[in-house]
C-alpha cells in the first residue's frame, strides 16, 4: 500500500511555536500602538484644557481695573471694568450725581463709580460704604434725559481725589482666582472686603480640576510708563499616569488711571 505524505510530530509542533511567537509580537504591537494613540489623545487634551483655562483668565484679566490687583497665598483678586467714560463734574452741589460725557454703552445698575488718582492707595479700591474714597455707592440710575447725562448714585459720595485724565470707571464686584487642592476655582458673589479672603465666601466655578503642585501668580504694578504685568503659571496633570502640561503666561494690564 503506497505510504501518504503529510507532517511529523515535530513539524506540527514548530508550527505551533512559530504561531505564537507571531500572535504574541502582534498582539504587542496592536497593544503599544493603541496606548500610543491614548497618550497622545491625553496629551491633546490636556493642551486644549491648558489653552482654553489660560485664555479664558487672560481675557478676564485684561479687563481689570488698574492696580487692584492683590495677590494672598494661592488666590488672586481684581476689580473687573465694566464701562469707562470721561467725567465733567464731580461732587457738589449735589454729591449723589456725576456728570458725565454719553457712555458708548450704557452700564447696568448696582455697579460702582470709580475715580482713582495715581497717589492712591490699592487698599482703598477695596473700601466702601463710609461715603468717602475713590469707590462710590452703587449705581441707582443713568439720568439721559439732562445734558449732560448723569449718573445717580444710592446715596451721597465724595471723592477722595481727581483723575488726572477726568477719568471715571464704572466696575462690577471683585472676582477671585484661588487654587483648593487639585482645583483652580473662580469666584464671584462676594462683595467687597477690605481684607483679601482665601478663598471668599461666594459662588464658585471650576476652571480645572487635575492641578498638579502650587498655582503661581507674580505681579508688577503699573508706572506712569507701562501698564501692570501680571504672570500665571500653574501645571496639569493626566488622569493616569505621570504625564503632565506646564502652562505660564503673562498677560498686560494696559488700561491705566
Amino acid at each position: 500500500m503506497r505510504r501518504q505524505p503529510g507532517f511529523t510530530l515535530v513539524e506540527l509542533v514548530m508550527v505551533i511555536v512559530l504561531l505564537g511567537i507571531v500572535a504574541t509580537i502582534s498582539v504587542q504591537f496592536v497593544s503599544l500602538s493603541t496606548r500610543g494613540a491614548l497618550d497622545v489623545g491625553a496629551r491633546q487634551q490636556r493642551a486644549l484644557q491648558a489653552v482654553v483655562v489660560s485664555e479664558q483668565i487672560s481675557r478676564e484679566l485684561r479687563n481689570a481695573f488698574p492696580n487692584s490687583i492683590r495677590i494672598f497665598g494661592n488666590c488672586l483678586e481684581w476689580i473687573p471694568v465694566e464701562a469707562a467714560t470721561t467725567y465733567i463734574r464731580l461732587g457738589g452741589p449735589d454729591f449723589d450725581r456725576i456728570a458725565v460725557v454719553p457712555f458708548a454703552e450704557e452700564p447696568e445698575t448696582g455697579n460702582r463709580v470709580i475715580v482713582y488718582g495715581y497717589g492712591g492707595s490699592r487698599d482703598d479700591l477695596y473700601t466702601v460704604g463710609s461715603g468717602r474714597g475713590p469707590i462710590s455707592s452703587p449705581i441707582q440710575s443713568i439720568d439721559s434725559g439732562v445734558s449732560p447725562p448723569e449718573i445717580v448714585l444710592e446715596s451721597d459720595h465724595r471723592f477722595n481725589g481727581q483723575s488726572p485724565e477726568r477719568r471715571l470707571y464704572v466696575v462690577g464686584e471683585p472676582i477671585s482666582l484661588c487654587q483648593v487642592g487639585t482645583f483652580l476655582r473662580r469666584y464671584s458673589d462676594y462683595g467687597f472686603n477690605g481684607t483679601q479672603s482665601a478663598p471668599p465666601a461666594g459662588t464658585s466655578a471650576v476652571l480645572a480640576a487635575n492641578l498638579t503642585g502650587p498655582v503661581e501668580f507674580d505681579y508688577s504694578p503699573g508706572t506712569l510708563e507701562r501698564g501692570a504685568i501680571l504672570r500665571f503659571a500653574f501645571t496639569l496633570k493626566g488622569p493616569a499616569g505621570d504625564e503632565t502640561t506646564r502652562v505660564s503666561q503673562e498677560v498686560q494690564i494696559r488700561n491705566v488711571p
